[in-house]
Parts: C-alpha cells; structure tokens; sequence
C-alpha cells in the first residue's frame, strides 16, 4: 500500500500550494491514502470546515491538527459532525471530536489514523504514549487488525517525537512528528519497520519564519515584546511532507521518501518501482 502525508498547511499560500500539487503527486504516485495537517490553514491558526471540505475535494482523505485546533471556533461545532478531521487523541475526556479514526479505501484497505499531541514545551495533556498504546491495542497493525497504522505525533521537542517513535516501532507503519514546520533529515524505517520521521515539515512559504512573515516575528525576537500580530508569509509554498510504501502481509514500511514540491526548497520527488 502507498501512504501519502504532507505536512502542516500554513495560510493561502500553503492551501495554494497543497490544491496546486497534489493532482501531480496524486498522478505521480498513486497514493492509496493521503493524511494532510491541517491546523494552520486558515490565517495561519486554526481550520475551519469550508477550508477542510475544499481539501476533501482535492482527495485529501484525512485532516489531522494539533495545538491550534480551537483557534477557529466555528471547528468546536463542525467536528463532531466530520468524522475526517481529527484532534488530539489525549485531549482530556469529553473534548469535541475523535483522536484516531479507522478509514476504509476503495480497495478495501482498512487505515488507523491517530492524532496525538507531545508534552515537552507543549500545553500538559494526558499522556500521549499510554493514548496511543491503548488505541494500537485496539487496532493491532497486521493480519486480523488494520492495514496500516499512520500516527501524527504533534510537538516541539525532536527527542519526545523520537521516543514516540521507537515506543511505537512495529506496531505502525509511519510514526511522523508535525509542529515544527522544518523538514527534518532523518526519515528511516527503524529496526521493527516503521517509517519515521522528526518533522514532515510544512506547506507554506518558506521565506519567512516557520511560515509566518519575517519582520513582526524577527522584531518579537530582537526587542522582547508584543509587536504586530504574526501572518502568514505569502509568497509561493512548498509542499513538504512523506511517501512511504508498505508490505500487505504485514502493515510495516517497506520504503519511504521525502516529498517537497515547488517555492524555495529544492525538489524530492519520489519515483514508483516499474514492475
């Protein structure tokens, strides 16, 4: 199976970029499921279900977020009603919305996708090894269970999303940190098979800082106080995010691969084996 994830979509300019590439990435490698982050599109903090339903017409198949989930507050509604669009999985008992939803393609395949939000240098939620022990225990990645098992592990510090990683080694086919906005150099399959990667990196601008506009964010850092109110960079985006190939029998990467298309990044294009 082919799993397609690309990373947090910051702004127009990274809704731009993910609507104006993915026919070609969808063409070029024949995704059996596409898991897109969400949680900066609109304005750059937050989105809402217009913005979702315009990527579900582009054959995104999953949405997931992180820490500003809420920051669009028409989504505290919407989500319920969209089974699609996930949320953290270790939010705090009777939050809106679902962590982890199991999605079936047209071949058949059934696809575990859980949303889980880190603590280091992040708000203090439930622990977020034992969320994702608990749904993996429900969901088991192999014969009898689920096809493929594709965990965002949202946060701020490489070495918890490194941890969570190794934690889930085996039991996933791609365990892959958002919230970071940078490409990370490490994408592996580690020893028990399951792809990882520090950070997917973003669709956006990356002329700027993380996405947002240079100047208000680099006066933020060189005067120590509230300034302007940060926005989104506006310039061409980058497409950035994973490719990973799976082997049926067992769920586990076989193959995996950056992706990072258009705007100011050079080009990792991924090509399909012949035969």
């Amino acid at each position: 199976m082919r799993l397609l994830f690309l990373g947090d979509v910051v702004g127009r300019s990274g809704r731009d970029a993910l609507l104006r590439h993915l026919p070609e990435l969808r063409a070029a490698l024949q995704p059996d499921f596409v898991v897109v982050n969400g949680e900066n599109a609109a304005g750059g903090f937050g989105i809402n279900d217009k913005i979702a339903q315009e990527f579900f017409a582009a054959e995104v198949d999953c949405i997931t977020t992180g820490n500003h989930v809420w920051d669009q507050k028409e989504l505290i509604g919407a989500i319920d009603r969209e089974p699609r669009i996930l949320r953290p999985i270790n939010f705090p008992e009777g939050t809106p919305g679902r962590g982890g939803a199991v999605f079936q393609t047209d071949r058949g395949r059934r696809i575990l996708v859980l949303n889980v939000m880190l603590r280091l240098f992040m708000d203090p939620l439930d622990d977020p090894f034992a969320a994702c022990d608990r749904a993996l225990r429900q969901f088991r990645l192999g014969p009898g269970g689920v096809d493929a098992v594709i965990v965002d592990a949202h946060g701020e510090a490489t070495s918890e999303k490194m941890a969570m990683g190794h934690f889930l080694d085996g039991r996933a086919s791609l365990v892959v940190g958002t919230h970071s906005h940078v490409p990370t150099a490490d994408l592996q399959i580690l020893p028990g098979g399951t792809a990882y990667q520090s950070d997917a990196g973003m669709c956006g601008d990356y002329d700027s800082v993380i996405g947002m506009r240079k100047e208000p964010a680099i006066a933020r850092f060189v005067r120590k106080m509230p300034g302007e109110r940060l926005s989104p960079a506006e310039g061409e985006g980058t497409v950035c995010g994973v490719f990973v190939e799976t082997d049926d029998r067992t769920g586990l990467a076989v193959r995996t691969e950056p992706v990072r298309l258009g705007g100011r990044l050079s080009r990792a294009m991924p090509e399909l084996s012949q035969g």
